[in-house]
């Protein structure tokens, strides 16, 4: 089986390939496909069409997007709309063009509605107005959703999505405005333990409450769900609302987590919030009763996922090898 994983050098592709590495050096019969950004533009139909038609792979698993937390969502949402747009209907369609039968699609937990009841369900979609902070993005990971349900219904193919909540660990974004909450915090800690500041000033009022899975955990899950038997999946989805959710089942405040990553950072001195600074969505929690229902779930605690991460990250940081 041939698996083209595209986004490979994210930090969720990243962890899909090394498990399918872990897999192929067990004895699988598994042959790995990937390009760079250099290598191949994925907003380039043309580009994709050639690669598609030239590698045929059998499977492909759609991890490649532009990414970023609300700094970046806010300042950019034309880049975020537009090229999360062109990378799925490139993938998607040529893929479908170049004969592949099984595909799968990452999105995202905002996709929600800002006031969906928690935790949030996937028929919660397109029940409500999302986050303004990151509509853009939301919109395109939804299209992506609609894109394979719309494929699958007219072309009898067999592309799924998974939408997991907030990700970190190794291969992060650790930029300081770029990145997501996680790796924004745990940076910012790191650098005032460092400087020997005595405070710290996180975004907001404290009080929004988000869920983390460590990306080994997504990366097993995402196999999970690619793997199940066509029965299996359609047994426990709908045509028209065939994504899963994939979380770990609790959330935490963001106080409460800069706390953890103050502990595990070593920095003894103050945390402060700026209310100044906007919150973002109050709660998002996953539903994730239909995973569970089909035997997955999640095995990494929070703090000890941020224990390998921030060893990651210190290890990557001397090595001159981090991102941001």
């Amino acid at each position: 089986m041939k698996y083209y994983i595209a986004g490979h050098r994210g930090m969720v592709g990243g962890a899909i390939l090394r498990h399918l590495e872990a897999r192929a050096a067990k004895g699988e019969a598994i042959e790995l496909l990937t390009r760079t950004h250099g290598e191949l533009d994925l907003t380039d139909q043309r580009a994709v069409r050639a690669f598609m038609q030239d590698a045929r792979p059998d499977v492909v698993i759609l991890a490649a997007a532009r990414v970023g937390g609300i700094h970046a969502n806010d300042t950019y949402p034309a880049d975020f709309i537009r090229d999360n747009l062109m990378i799925e209907c490139n993938v998607i369609h040529e893929a479908f063009g170049a004969g592949v039968r099984r595909l799968l699609q990452l999105g995202s937990s905002c996709i929600y509605p800002r006031d969906a009841a928690q935790p949030m369900a996937e028929d919660a979609l397109l029940t409500g107005p999302l986050e303004s902070t990151n509509e853009p993005y939301a919109i395109a990971k939804i299209a992506g959703i609609k894109l394979c349900e719309s494929y699958n219904r007219q072309h009898g193919v067999d592309y799924r999505s998974v939408m997991p909540t907030n990700l970190y660990g190794p291969g992060d974004n650790f930029h300081p405005e770029n990145s997501h909450v996680l790796p924004a915090l745990m940076r910012r800690f790191h650098e005032a333990r460092e400087d020997g500041r005595d405070e710290v000033v996180i975004w907001g009022s404290g009080t929004p409450r988000r869920e983390f899975l460590h990306v080994d955990d997504m990366a097993e899950a995402s196999l999970f769900v690619l793997d199940l038997d066509e029965a299996a999946y359609r047994a426990n989805t709908s045509p028209m609302l065939s994504h899963i959710n994939v979380g770990c089942g609790e959330d935490i405040s963001i106080l409460d987590l800069a706390r953890m990553v103050a502990r595990v950072t070593g920095f003894d001195g103050r945390i402060t919030c700026d209310p100044t600074k906007p919150d973002g969505t109050p709660r998002k929690l996953m539903d994730i009763t239909r995973l569970s229902a089909m035997g997955w779930r999640a095995r990494i605690g929070l703090e000890e996922g941020l224990r390998e991460t921030y060893a990651w990250f210190l290890d990557a940081r001397a090595r001159g090898d981090v991102r941001g």
